[in-house]
């Protein structure tokens, strides 16, 4: 089984390069996946990754 990154909030934020409450609304609304380690909220590397393909495939479509 493979091993993936778990990003904690801050280090995701800067991935992004979004504010916390942006991020915080995503994981709300499905749009980027995250899990819950004991109280800390991780947003795993392919959730990162799953989110900015769904951001190129709108910008296609809507061109």
């Amino acid at each position: 089984m493979e091993t993936e990154t778990l990003y904690r909030l801050p280090d995701a934020m800067k991935i992004l390069g979004l504010r916390r409450s942006k991020i915080y609304g995503l994981m709300n609304s499905g749009r980027l996946r995250s899990v819950k380690e004991g109280r800390a909220r991780l947003i795993p590397s392919s959730a990162i990754r799953e989110y900015v393909n769904l951001l190129e495939k709108e910008a296609e479509e809507a061109a």
